[in-house]
């Protein structure tokens, strides 16, 4: 479904030239619940602005669905990242004024779906996540944790076969947070592919793999373990 074969992704200026990825390859696919670790800095929000279609990549493959992304025209890539992709952010990102079932609706409105579907779809989510009898509530009368079920809503209304979500509990509390995994393990288990980026590593252990950043690459610590401590072994002196 996702594929990145040897992306690099380099930010340069007339001095400096900075690798926010390098190397990096890595395949998800179709119903994978992956999750994202690493350090501040170490390339996650790069990685999933890329997947997202929200930057291009320097060098290498990316391919979703067998589509190589690369060289596509605005246009094609907003509208293969509408078809195909959702997110969820940290700061939920809802409009204040607009009541729940308007708030799923605005991205419907920009891809031109009648009144009918766009009705259809909104109920559907909303009800997905619990809120289906909340529908002309606001945000401020919702918790932190509901909001966060709106913005998965407003993500899943777009029917996405992949759901990418940036920090989806980072504003919440520990027994808020946990609900809203539990939402995107119900999600996930109905079909969406779902890569989350996370600093809780308990919750990232709940997800079906980790795939950890550091410097812009991947690396996999279960992995690489044994061979450090073989490398070690063979350093060292002969008792």
């Amino acid at each position: 479904m996702l594929r990145m074969q040897n992306l690099k992704k380099i930010y340069r200026t007339h001095l400096v030239e900075t690798h926010a990825l390098r190397d990096f390859s890595l395949e998800v696919g179709a119903g994978e619940f992956v999750a994202v670790t690493g350090p501040s800095g170490s390339g996650k929000t790069t990685f999933l602005n890329i997947a997202g279609l929200l930057e291009e990549h320097s060098e290498g493959l990316y391919a979703i669905d067998g589509v190589d992304v690369r060289g596509l025209s605005d246009d094609a890539r907003s509208r293969l990242r509408n078809e195909k992709i959702g997110f969820v952010f940290q700061s939920f990102n809802l409009i204040p004024d607009l009541d729940l079932f308007d708030n799923v609706d605005v991205p419907l409105r920009y891809r031109g779906f009648d009144r009918a579907e766009r009705r259809r779809r909104i109920e559907q989510a909303l009800g997905r996540v619990g809120l289906g009898s909340r529908m002309k509530h606001y945000p401020s009368e919702l918790s932190g944790g509901q909001q966060q079920r709106v913005a998965i809503a407003r993500a899943l209304a777009g029917e996405p076969k992949i759901l990418l979500a940036d920090e989806p509990t980072g504003n919440l509390d520990s027994v808020m947070a946990r609900c809203v995994l539990e939402l995107l393990e119900e999600i996930n288990r109905q079909g969406t592919t779902i890569i989350m980026v996370t600093h809780d590593l308990e919750l990232a252990r709940r997800a079906r793999r980790n795939v950890h950043i550091v410097d812009g690459q991947i690396v996999d610590l279960d992995a690489s373990a044994p061979r450090v401590a073989a490398r070690r072994e063979a350093a060292a002196p002969a008792a």
